[in-house]
């Protein structure tokens, strides 16, 4: 007697059983789980993340150090100075009744060498090169008008002055301008300035400098400039005051 249709096929509720595959038979390929990464995308997923998470605290740390709220970590065996400067000490005061009505600016090479006679400049020699750069004004002393220098015509509206003649003082070194551009120094004079310096060689170079910038300015004519910018300065003062002529000299030295 035939089995009715499906009696001999498995319940639904319990799917059949596999049969396992022969021996011979490749074991069939199994496919990976949702789980396992999969080739280098993953790799380059948690690589870009720990990029983005580095960035954010690298951002949040300079931007607390910004705010002072984090110390900074600075080079420990930076560069320290300290000035232990005396305060200033007014030695005099003096009034002053100059006029300086012009001032020239100057550079200078000055190339000092100091060597000893009949020895070789190897072992005795010293030698400087300096760029100085200095300043010199020239003025008038009003300090110094004579009685009677002054001349005035109410009636014509006409002055005449009597000045003395324009002086120059001593350069002034620009010393963030003026700097050593090379030392040369023999075998034992190296030797000698390991155990002892000589001071009083630098304030000779500045010296020399300002000698030969105040050389230089009297005959520059910066003189002549002072005349004559003195000269407009009073006739503009007295124009002003309502005087029509005024007229200015300056005796000879």
């Amino acid at each position: 007697m035939a089995n009715p249709s499906g009696v001999d096929e498995p319940t639904r509720e319990y799917p059949a059983i596999e049969e396992p595959a022969s021996a011979s038979a490749p074991p069939a390929a199994t496919e990976p789980s949702a789980t396992e990464p999969r080739g280098p995308g993953a790799f380059a997923r948690v690589l870009l993340f720990t990029g983005v998470v580095f960035a954010l605290i690298v951002a949040l740390c300079l931007g607390l150090r910004a705010i002072n709220v984090l110390p900074s970590f600075d080079n420990p065996f930076s560069d320290k100075t300290t000035d232990r400067s005396q305060p200033v000490l007014l030695q005099s005061m003096r009034d002053l009744s100059r006029y300086v009505a012009a001032d020239g600016t100057f550079q200078v090479i000055v190339d000092l060498q100091e060597n000893k006679e009949n020895i070789p400049e190897f072992l005795v020699n010293k030698r400087t090169l300096f760029v100085g750069s200095g300043t010199v004004e020239a003025y008038v002393d009003f300090g110094q008008l004579a009685s009677g220098a002054l001349t005035v015509d109410e009636a014509n509206k006409t002055v005449t002055i009597k000045l003395p003649p324009p002086q120059q003082g001593q350069a002034s070194l620009d010393m963030q301008r003026s700097y050593v551009v090379a030392e040369e120094r023999g075998l034992l004079n190296r030797i000698g300035d390991a155990f002892s310096s000589d001071p009083g060689r630098q304030q000779r170079v500045y010296q020399l400098a300002q000698q030969r910038i105040t050389e230089a300015a009297q005959a520059s004519g910066l003189d002549q400039r002072a005349r004559e910018n003195t000269e407009k300065m009073l006739v503009s003062l007295f124009g002003r005051l309502g005087y029509t002529k005024v007229t200015v000299e300056f005796t000879t030295p």
